[in-house]
């Protein structure tokens, strides 16, 4: 089935759109995400900022359209990444260099995305352009984690053995947001990987290393490594740095 050709207007609103998240982003790397404001876009476009709620409706509304492009982004370089990877063990490994490179590449993008949540984002039920983004975001990682069950099972803890108050949250997060038939224990795993991996990306992000680390890839590494042992997996060094 052949895809409606769009009209002029509808391309030449989707370019504005466009532009005007471009103007964010710079905006947000060079001075931060109090800079980004509609009038400080608006300026800088030589538009007015009444002009700007044609596109967007609000300062939340063009800050959650922002995230959503720095999510597409993201999982552009993590697909690239993993693609280029061999087996699976050479998959996660590349998935978690990239976001660590990603991340340290830009710290206000980081910041911006997995700071402090956007108000509102998920609160009411929208699924809106933030949210979906996010989902493919969490689903990259989720995909080739369930890809490693299936193909290559490791050990997880039993359903009885996991403490009662976590049992109960893990098997909600399963059911009512994975809608996936799997042990609560493989739930567990992935959310342990997750916390260990975004929670060393995030200290390093944010200069909290910095007290005793002039260069925390060897210590994340230690990390991968420690992961790799947990999933069953293969852990080798990145090739060494030029």
């Amino acid at each position: 089935m052949e895809r409606p050709v769009e009209s002029r207007r509808e391309r030449l609103r989707a370019a504005t759109i466009r532009e005007i998240a471009q103007t964010a982003r710079e905006l947000l790397v060079a001075e931060g995400a109090d800079a980004v404001s509609l009038r400080a876009i608006a300026r800088r476009m030589g538009m007015t900022a009444p002009g700007l709620y044609r596109y967007f409706g609000s300062h939340e509304e063009l800050l959650r359209h922002l995230v959503g492009e720095i999510y597409i982004e993201l999982v552009g370089e993590l697909e690239a990444g993993i693609a280029a990877a061999g087996d699976m063990s050479g998959k996660f490994l590349a998935s978690a260099r990239v976001f660590r490179r990603w991340a340290l590449a830009h710290p206000p993008e980081y910041a911006l995305v997995f700071g402090a949540p956007l108000p509102g984002l998920g609160d009411d039920g929208r699924q809106d352009f933030a949210e979906e983004c996010g989902r493919r975001f969490g689903g990259t990682f989720l995909s080739l984690f369930l890809d490693l069950w299936r193909k290559q099972p490791f050990p997880v803890p039993d359903d009885e053995d996991i403490d009662p108050s976590l049992r109960e949250q893990l098997r909600s997060y399963r059911d009512e947001v994975l809608e996936v038939g799997l042990p609560l224990g493989v739930i567990q795993r992935f959310l342990e990987c997750w916390v260990r991996l975004g929670g060393s990306i995030s200290l390093e992000v944010f200069k909290h290393l910095e007290f005793s680390l002039s260069d925390a890839e060897p210590l994340f590494e230690l990390t991968l490594k420690d992961l790799a042992r947990l999933i069953g997996i293969t852990y080798t060094p990145p090739a060494p740095r030029s």
